[in-house]
């Protein structure tokens, strides 16, 4: 499975100009360029949580993917924000939980400066 290309090719995080950087097993890096429709600050960009939170999922959906070669749907996925995310954002993922019906990924997020506004952890269906 072409994991990059499956990440592109998906719609929604098209529209985000989510970029995979980073796939190799079991492991996942992301950025997403901020802008001002991504902002829920008028007077700063700042990242709208759901941009936060749709990096994390699409990221550790993705290290999951490297290790099943196969979509894996989230079941629940959990954010603690840590601080406003300012400038663009990154994202790591390391698989934690590799099972026949379900994986665990734990995902951080990162902005610009290198400070981490959150904190996720996900649960996808591999079977």
């Amino acid at each position: 499975m072409d994991i990059e290309a499956f990440f592109e090719n998906m719609p929604f995080a098209d529209l985000l100009d989510i970029e995979i950087t980073t796939v190799d097993n079991g492991h996942a890096e992301g950025h997403i360029e901020m802008r001002e429709e991504l902002s829920w600050n008028e007077e700063q960009i700042m990242a709208h949580g759901g941009v936060t939170f749709t990096l994390a999922d699409t990221v550790g959906g993705a290290a999951l993917v490297s290790l099943v070669e196969q979509p894996v749907p989230t079941i629940d996925m959990r954010i603690d924000y840590l601080e406003a995310g300012t400038g663009d954002l990154r994202a790591e993922a390391d698989v934690i939980r590799h099972g026949g019906d379900v994986g665990v990924v734990s995902v951080k997020v990162y902005a610009e400066n290198g400070t981490q506004v959150a904190d996720a952890r996900g649960v996808y269906k591999t079977g």
